[in-house]
This record gives structure tokens, sequence and C-alpha cells, in this order.
């Protein structure tokens, strides 16, 4: 069965847990469809994860349209969330809409997600009026890195913590069907799941939301380094890929690779006919 705004909200009224994983091609979202998961989040992190920047601040609305138009031919039954990326609705509610107007038709999403409280809670109102589902995103919203100095948990001082609460009431009042919680400290998030009525997915958060994201090459450890506090490994995929390429290359140059099984035959006839 599809997965829609409807059935996530049932999911937080029945007490069920939501799960949400990133994805931003074909291949990977029809893997994630077929496991069961509820929501894909196609990201602005495919600026970080697939394209190889620094930070998220350089993905644009093609790069977007893009990569949601190849998940959401992926996935069947996952309710498909596409980011509006950086300065696609800051500049103007009439940007906001027609961006967002953008990801559903061109890029076939089923939700938009933006970041930002109630400073945006005009644009999420008239994103929600014109029949697009809209995400919103609190926390440590990685678009506005420079203003806070960097990647650091949100929402630790009262004034903070009263803030964050109180964007997360904006946002729903204005139409919102989910929010994101990221970076924030689990008893905070605690308290904004209870006090709204829509669901709540957290990353880096705590079990005290709705439900969880991550980036799926986070979870598979795809890379090595640096691994955020709040990311579990679910599988060592990064290695066991980086084994297989090894062997194939190991036995390409050795010769060992493509065997006589993996070719296709010719009649003899044919073939001295050629000499």
């Amino acid at each position: 069965m599809k997965n829609t705004v409807i059935t996530i909200q049932q999911a937080k009224e029945q007490g069920e847990k939501i799960t949400m994983l990133t994805a931003y091609d074909y291949s990977m979202a029809k893997l994630i469809d077929e496991a069961g998961i509820n929501m894909i989040l196609v990201g602005d992190s495919l600026g970080m994860v697939m394209l190889g920047y620094e930070d998220t601040l350089s993905v644009t609305m093609e790069d977007m349209i893009h990569h949601t138009k190849a998940v959401a031919r992926g996935a069947d039954n996952a309710m498909v969330v596409a980011d509006m990326p950086f300065m696609s609705y800051q500049t103007s509610v009439y940007d906001a809409v027609c961006n967002a107007g953008r990801l559903m038709k061109e890029g076939r999403a089923n939700a938009v997600k933006l970041e930002g409280g109630r400073e945006f809670a005009e644009h999420i109102r008239a994103i929600t009026t014109a029949s697009i589902p809209v995400v919103a995103h609190l926390g440590l919203t990685p678009q506005s890195l420079n203003a806070f100095g960097g990647f650091k948990v949100q929402g630790k001082t009262e004034t903070a913590a009263r803030k964050l609460l109180t964007d997360a009431k904006a946002v729903e009042e204005a139409g919102a069907s989910a929010v994101v919680l990221e970076c924030v400290p689990a008893k905070l998030a605690k308290i904004v799941t209870e006090q709204l009525r829509i669901p709540t997915i957290g990353i880096g958060a705590g079990s005290g939301c709705d439900g969880q994201v991550l980036v799926y090459q986070d979870m598979l450890a795809m890379f090595g380094g640096f691994k955020p506090k709040f990311v579990k490994q679910f599988g060592a995929v990064g290695s066991l890929m980086k084994e297989a390429f090894q062997k194939y290359i190991d036995e390409v140059k050795s010769g060992v690779f493509p065997a006589e099984e993996h070719t296709f035959k010719i009649d003899d006839e044919v073939i001295e006919k050629l000499y």
C-alpha cells in the first residue's frame, strides 16, 4: 500500500514508528522500497554524498528534480519527499510555491521538505494551499550552517529550546504534514513530539520521535573516516564493495575473468571463413 501523508499521520496516532531513509537514484530507491520503508527522502545531502560538494549549498533545483524523478520511478510504496534546495524558497513565497510545484510536477515527488521555522510559516501555508504536502525541518538545518558556525547540536539553552518548540508549533499551524528534527537533544525532541499533532522524524534526536531518518551511505558504512554520533552502521557495505572491486581488478588482470562460461559461442565454420 502506498504510504501517504494520511498513513504517516495514522502511524503517529496509533503509536507505530515511521521509517525513512535517503535515496538518490532508481536502483537504491527500488531496494529500499522493497525492504518496506515508509518514506524516502531525496535530500539535498546528495550534494555531499553523490556530487562531492563540501556542503549542500551548491545543490540546484535541476539537481533535485533529476534525482527525484529517478527515485520516484523506483518507489512503488514509499512516500517520496524531495528537499527544496538552498535559495529555492527563501527568496519569496512565490518562488517557494513555484519550485515546490516543479518538484511535484517534474520530479514526481509526493511531498517537499524545507528548512526553517515560523519565519517560513507563510511559505509553508502557501505551498500547502496549492495542495502540496510539506515536511518541515528544524534543529540543525544544514543550509544554515554558515549562520550556525558549523554543524552543531541545536536547542541546548532555554531560549533556543523555547524557540524550537515555538517553531514546531508554527509550522504545524501553517499546514506542515510532518517535521524533521535534526541534532536536537532527545528530551527536547520528546517534548516537541508530545505537543505536536503531526509526526516528528528524528535524526540525532533520540527515540522519542515518531520516526527516524538516516542517510543510507552512513547507515551502510559506505565511507570511512568521520561517523556522526547519531549514526548506527547496520552493515559494512563499503568494505564489502571495495573487496568486490579489488577482486574484479585482480581477476581481469590475471585473465581469470571472463571465463568460458561468461562468453558467447560462434560456429568454427564462420570463423574459418574470416581467415
